[in-house]
């Protein structure tokens, strides 16, 4: 299957680099810059009326977080947002571009995530990290001018993991109720056995190859890790039955499409309202290449209008 034009021609820019390092030949310090340089190359993204950061309480210390305000008067509906990057790179700095792009389009009140990352803390730490948020926004949320009665999440890749397991642990703990999760080419299945179409047919894919996606999991997979767990793979789950609606972005050349695909279908068999949106020729990544592509461009202007209607 053959990349979109918009992306071939950067893949192409990207070869004729000498100095271009794949991710799984670095460190984890070295990935976690790289990442940094990535997602903020094209610039800084649109004005809102007020960016803040601060920490929140958590259980394994405060944990950083950035708040979105939008324009207008409050309070607004509240996006609990979970970057991605393999559960090992990736920071508030990575996707702050999108953050206000959903602030904006999506006129709601977006908190940014900044949870703990392997291999300095363990797979489920950033779930953990998500709910303690969560739970936190449904008592305090007016004091940041949201809503408690207006919350979504929302993430790309491992965000997006992080963002099914924050609605499962959310459904069966009585947690504050979730109106809608965006999950950009989620990460929602842990086992590596080949049982996915996409895996093998985009094993070389740009921006994430099956190698990289080896090299994230060397950080955090241990003999001792159940793979079936649903806190490691939401798709495993008993029931899929009272979760919110859902947005499920994927790319036709990206290793997870198959599992972004599967979990809609498990949340469409469970009576869950969910979009399912493929793009033709993308790879992983283009949610954070909207400059410059077109389908990134469509996937946030689509997250936005559901936030607008779920969070209105």
């Amino acid at each position: 299957m053959p990349l979109h034009p918009q992306i071939q021609l950067l893949v192409d820019g990207m070869a004729a680099d000498p100095n271009s390092t794949p991710i799984h030949e670095m460190t984890v310090a070295e990935a976690r810059a790289t990442y940094v340089a990535i997602g903020t190359m094209f610039g800084p993204g649109p004005e809102v009326r007020s960016v803040e950061d601060r920490t929140l309480p958590g259980p394994g210390g405060e944990i950083p977080v950035r708040v979105y305000a939008p324009e207008g008067d409050g309070p607004f509906g509240v996006l609990l947002f979970f970057h991605g990057g393999g559960f090992v790179i990736g920071d508030l700095e990575t996707h702050d571009k999108e953050c206000r792009m959903l602030c904006r389009d999506g006129g709601c009140l977006v908190v940014a995530v900044d949870y703990r990352l392997a291999p300095e803390h363990h797979r489920t730490a950033g779930a953990e990290d998500g709910f303690a948020v969560l739970t936190w926004l449904r008592e305090h949320a007016t004091e940041l001018g949201g809503d408690p009665e207006r919350l979504a999440v929302a993430g790309d890749s491992a965000g997006g993991n992080i963002s099914a397991v924050v609605a499962l642990m959310a459904r069966d703990t009585g947690g504050p109720a979730l109106r809608l999760q965006v999950l950009i080419y989620p990460k929602v299945d842990a086992r590596l056995d080949g049982r996915y179409a996409s895996m093998k047919e985009n094993a070389e894919a740009p921006f994430l190859s099956r190698e990289t996606m080896e090299w994230f999991e060397a950080s955090w997979a241990t003999e001792s890790v159940d793979r079936c767990d649903p806190m490691l793979s939401p798709l495993l789950a008993d029931s899929h039955a009272r979760l919110p609606p859902a947005l499920i972005a994927t790319g036709e050349c990206d290793p997870l499409r198959d599992e972004g695909r599967a979990y809609a279908k498990a949340l469409l068999d469970a009576g869950v309202p969910t979009e399912l949106h493929d793009y033709d020729g993308m790879p992983h990544v283009f949610f954070q290449l909207s400059p410059i592509v077109d389908a990134g461009k469509d996937v946030i202007a689509k997250a936005a209008a559901a936030l607008r209607t779920a969070l209105g």
